[in-house]
């Protein structure tokens, strides 16, 4: 969906007018106006746009010996000497590969130029480029916001360049903080699309309060910012330093997975467990928040399975892109509760084998791809873990397989 903003148009024919007392006074409009708010939103919109072609840059990542654009994302200005904000995933290959990629800009209102890498945030999804551009105008964080937060309901307006269409606004609706996850979001209720990564999202007044860099696929107008705190923290960062931007991120990218993981696995283990019901056994569950579960059964299959499987998983939104092929981070917890009906103990045994097939790839503990590129070879162990809630039940030994990134 193309997200542009379109003027209102007043309707033929007026019937009447209608009197509305405003702080003493009175105003005249006719049926067919537009309410005053929307107006004033659409000018909001209107000025807000109208300020930004200096300020507002879409990305191209270019392989460099074709010259040909191999991904494009969206960013914005934010100091006079040609410092811009971005989304990581949007310069992810430049950072990995170099050699093989190069960074270019193309300012709304023409300009156009290289752009260097100069540092990152992968846990934020961030990064900070530079372009040859001296004195030029550029968008300020709204420092009230980033202190304070922003109301359920306020009204944003995120721009950048959907689909390689054109530079474009979008209005929409900040509705808090995501809940439930482990990466900090901001729920925005406005259409955000491919090449819109990296993009602002500013007040009425045009400050930038968060950073475009997610939608929720198969759903509507469900789209997710990046606080402006943590881009406002990367920048600083680089004007505190000093040292010239390495060649290579590889180094910087594996660092800040390392730290990364760390902490998550930390909060994951000091979050704790609580003992579930699980058909006879008790069975752990995690009690972190940002775990959703959902469970499976085969009781309504036709034919009647020989079978009864009762299954229930749990997954955390931890996931982190590291490239367009590894996405990591995300935790995995699967129970299965398998009885038999009329099978035989070879036959039960060589049922469970071909069940367990499915559920391999998803025992990968840091999720995302399994591609041979990033991932070891499977370690396999076998164990008896004894329930706490039921010490003299033993939940049956299991194979688990893992694989680690990078």
């Amino acid at each position: 969906m193309i997200t542009s903003i379109e003027g209102f148009r007043r309707t033929g024919g007026v019937l009447g007018l209608v009197a509305i007392a405003v702080g003493g006074g009175s105003a005249w409009a006719a049926p067919g106006d537009p309410p005053a708010s929307v107006i004033s939103a659409s000018s909001a919109a209107e000025r807000i746009y109208a300020a930004a072609p200096a300020r507002l840059l879409q990305f191209r990542t270019l392989v460099a010996g074709a010259e040909r654009q191999s991904s494009t994302g969206s960013g914005f200005l934010v100091t006079a000497d040609g410092l811009a904000i971005t989304n990581y995933h949007v310069v992810s290959q430049v950072a990995l590969d170099p050699k093989t990629y190069r960074l270019e800009y193309a300012a709304a209102d023409g300009n156009r130029g290289e752009a260097k890498l100069l540092a990152i945030d992968l846990a934020n999804d961030l990064a900070v480029a530079h372009i040859e551009r001296r004195d030029a105008p550029f968008f300020a964080f709204d420092e009230a916001a980033m202190t304070r937060g922003l109301p359920k309901g306020e009204r944003l307006y995120s721009m950048g360049n959907p689909l390689d269409l054109g530079f474009t606004i979008t209005e929409g609706i900040y509705n808090g903080v995501v809940e439930r996850s482990y990466n900090e979001r901001m729920h925005f209720t406005g259409a955000l699309n491919p090449g819109m990564s990296g993009g602002p999202a500013v007040t009425a007044e045009g400050l930038v309060v968060g950073v475009n860099v997610a939608k929720r696929t198969g759903a509507e107008l469900v789209s997710f910012l990046v606080p402006a705190r943590f881009a406002a923290a990367l920048l600083q960062r680089v004007r505190d330093n000093e040292a010239a931007p390495p060649q290579d991120f590889r180094a910087e990218i594996g660092r800040q997975l390392a730290a990364r993981q760390a902490g998550l696995y930390k909060s994951f283990g000091d979050r704790g467990f609580r003992a579930i019901a699980f058909g006879p056994y008790q069975a752990p569950e995690t009690t972190a928040p940002w775990f959703n579960c959902s469970a499976q059964t085969n009781a309504g299959a036709t034919p009647k399975p020989r079978a009864s499987i009762n299954s229930m998983n749990c997954r955390s939104d931890t996931n982190l892109f590291i490239a367009n092929d590894l996405t990591t981070g995300s935790i995995q917890l699967s129970h299965s509760y398998v009885t038999t009906a009329d099978l035989n103990q070879f036959q039960f045994a060589t049922f469970l084998s071909r069940q367990s097939q499915p559920f391999l790839g998803q025992a990968i503990l840091i999720g995302g791809s399994a591609s041979r590129k990033w991932h070891t070879s499977q370690r396999r162990s076998r164990g008896l873990a004894k329930s706490p809630a039921a010490p003299r039940r033993l939940v049956r030994p299991g194979l688990s397989r893992v694989r680690r990134a990078l």
